[in-house]
């Protein structure tokens, strides 16, 4: 079997400590099943200004440009707070997105049944929910252009941040949302805000051109972002997949990993385009939680983000369904068996730590 390269960088805080559970899982997936995954890990974040003065270095940069697939934890934490802006942690990230071209993000919002009367909201809103946040990732205001502090004199100073996309982003973004919306319920609901913004004029004017010429199939609709922030909250199995910009995605998405229970419980993918030979994609892979410094290194982190994250890997980098499909129904079943880590606990259930969780679920997954 042709070898399967993964590049690990599992950054700060509980980063390590998840990664370390989807190590566990890779080992046991190349023992019992050959699977012939080669792994390699690097530094990025506050750990690799430590060591390099720089949120990612460029031979790490380098092994991730030439991997399969990445796989990345979290960054970031009080420690770093005085660093130069420029090699912030966050910067890793930022970089590894632009230099691999990751221009799609991909969160799901699933609610397991187990962890129905987790969530802040009522039961009976969020019990089923199932929806898909497709995200644009490379463009809009985090990467527009000027970025600066003006120093205006007289005390006064001026930040500016550029939203800016152009028509072929927001035409193979919404190109992606379609075309996943025809592997679940067909219906897209794009957000912008067209009502006090041009970039969310032109948005909302490419998106219904996009859906007019290929996806007239797909049901679409278009909300203002803040309506549907509002909307996510009040009925969000109104919802299948979700397409927004940077901005939007960034907070919207986060708003859907919380309807869930815990932040986390919810894996993400970032695509770019299919190569024109091959049609292989760059991908990275991450949980949303962040590194969560207030309880690194006390072995009491989530891991099921993290594992559910290696899962989306294997469904979009490796076509191994039937394998994502099986580490999905583990992590249900260890849930529905009444295991919870410290942030999804409840009344009457059982509370394990990071590694009993993984344990758990790889062993679930194997049996």
């Amino acid at each position: 079997m042709a070898s399967k390269k993964l590049f690990l960088l599992p950054g700060d805080g509980i980063g390590p400590e998840a990664m370390g559970e989807v190590k566990k899982l890779i080992a046991a997936m190349n023992q019992k099943f050959a699977s012939g995954f080669e792994i390699d890990e690097g530094l990025v974040g506050g750990s690799a200004y430590d060591a390099h003065g720089q949120a990612i270095s460029e031979d790490d940069m380098a092994k991730a440009l030439a991997a399969d697939a990445v796989l990345f934890g979290a960054v970031g934490g009080p420690k770093w707070d005085a660093v130069p802006y420029e090699v912030r942690p966050e910067a890793g990230l930022l970089r590894l997105r632009k230099d691999l071209e990751l221009f799609a993000n991909l969160r799901p919002a699933i609610c397991y049944p187990a962890l129905a009367a987790s969530s802040s909201l009522k039961q009976e809103v969020v019990e089923g929910l199932d929806i898909l946040i497709v995200r644009e990732l490379t463009g809009g205001v985090y990467f527009g252009e000027p970025k600066e502090i003006i120093d205006l004199g007289n005390g006064q100073k001026r930040g500016i941040d550029t939203q800016v996309y152009d028509t072929f982003e927001i035409e193979r973004i919404s190109g992606v949302a379609f075309e996943l919306a025809r592997t679940r319920r067909n219906h897209v609901t794009s957000m912008e805000k067209r009502n006090v913004m041009k970039s969310g004029v032109l948005w909302n004017e490419v998106v219904t051109a996009t859906h007019k010429a290929k996806y007239a199939d797909v049901k679409l609709d278009h909300m203002l972002a803040d309506a549907g922030g509002m909307q996510l909250v009040r009925w969000p199995k109104q919802f299948d997949v979700i397409v927004t910009d940077n901005l939007f995605g960034d907070m919207l998405s986060d708003i859907a990993a919380m309807l869930t229970g815990s932040i986390g419980m919810l894996p993400s993918a970032s695509l770019g385009a299919p190569d024109a030979k091959t049609g292989k994609r760059k991908a990275l892979y991450e949980p949303v939680h962040g590194s969560a410094p207030d309880i690194a290194g006390q072995g009491i982190a989530n891991p099921i983000a993290m594992l559910a994250s290696f899962g989306m890997c294997l469904r979009y980098s490796f076509g191994m369904v039937e394998e994502a499909a099986r580490l999905d129904a583990a992590i249900a079943a260890v849930l529905d068996s009444g295991l919870r880590t410290r942030d999804i606990m409840s009344d009457g259930m059982t509370e394990v730590g990071t590694v009993a969780m993984g344990d758990a679920i790889i062993a679930r997954f194997l049996a």
